[in-house]
């Protein structure tokens, strides 16, 4: 771009340089001087008006309001297994979230590998004494997942015997961890989460920490290759800390109709208070996820190929557990 050229108005008439007179002027005296005048300080920015403040409020208890009025009224939606998503996102996942967020600081890697849309099955390991882990998978998928994807978590049915937790389990999107419900939900295009150790991970000694236990027949393998969805392994490390298990009291296990009653450090010596979890710090990375929309239909009646799809699963979480394990600072920060 040529420089812009300055066009007097006075052009067409001739022009006379005219001498400058400078005159020198004293410095002001220190008496003459005349003050700065001081700057301000950058205050702090305005706050919202009050009109929009209360505006603000005014909408969250209209909402609150609304949502209760159809809690009350029954005018909301639940799916075949029970799962009702409105509470889920607003009550659920609102309590669950400071755990997540602020106690637990969980961190989540590999998220990319969760596909977008349609089915698919993340196989996870299972540990810290209570099935914290799959909560707080439920939230990493839910809050950091482009697509804000749903997780509908395959659970013991112990879940289902006890009369409180089995109602929140079902409004948050959990069902019975068998192939048919899992096969339904691949099918119809949800994100389903299983963690095969089941109680052996869950209730493993301390010494044990991070050695996967065994991953069953395969059986999630069978229904992942039925529906034809990839298989997404899951890696989680931090949870196994929570409560430290260093004993069993069988006996009374077997008395309660429960797996296991855990002894830790804290519990039951503390009473109540020995049931607050350690706050460790957590990570969870998704692993590149494992195609089997490329086997033929009879591939899932094949034991074999179940069996390596099973091992080829486990290997890599272990792998990725003793990665993240060597690259981890400290167990609470």
């Amino acid at each position: 771009m040529a420089d812009a050229k300055v066009i007097p108005f006075d052009e067409d008439r001739p022009r006379r340089r005219m001498p400058r007179r400078v005159r020198a002027v004293p410095a002001p005296g220190p008496a003459e001087q005349e003050p700065l005048a001081p700057v301000p300080a950058p205050g702090p920015e305005p706050e919202a008006a009050p009109a929009e403040r209360g505006d603000a409020w005014d909408r969250r208890i209209a909402g609150g309001l609304a949502f209760l009025r159809r809690r009350v009224t029954g005018e909301y939606e639940v799916d075949d297994f029970g799962y009702d998503k409105e509470l889920t996102d607003q009550v659920l996942m609102s309590l669950l979230r400071p755990l997540y967020d602020k106690y637990f600081r969980v961190e989540v890697k590999g998220i990319e590998n969760i596909p977008a849309e349609g089915g698919a099955l993340i196989v996870a390991n299972h540990s810290g004494t209570l099935p914290l882990d799959g909560l707080m998978l439920q939230v990493a998928v839910h809050d950091h997942h482009p697509a804000e994807r749903h997780l509908r978590l395959l659970a013991a049915d112990l879940v289902f015997m006890l009369p409180v937790v089995n109602e929140l389990a079902r409004k948050a999107g959990h069902t019975l961890a068998c192939a048919e419900d899992a096969q339904r939900l691949l099918e119809a295009g949800e994100l389903v989460g299983v963690m095969p150790e089941g109680f052996k991970g869950i209730g493993k000694p301390f010494g044990d920490r991070y050695k996967l236990q065994r991953f069953g027949r395969g059986g999630f393998v069978s229904t992942a290759l039925r529906a034809g969805t990839p298989i997404v392994p899951c890696s989680i490390v931090g949870a196994e800390e929570i409560y430290p298990m260093v004993g069993n009291a069988k006996t009374l296990a077997r008395l309660l109709g429960i797996p296991y009653f855990p002894i830790t450090p804290t519990f039951p010596w503390l009473g109540p208070l020995g049931a607050v979890p350690l706050p460790t710090k957590w990570t969870i990375q998704f692993g590149e996820p494992i195609p089997t929309d490329g086997y033929a239909a009879e591939a899932a009646e094949d034991p074999m190929l179940m069996f390596n799809l099973t091992d080829q699963v486990r290997e890599q979480i272990q792998h990725t557990l003793y990665k993240l394990l060597v690259q981890r600072r400290s167990v609470f920060f």
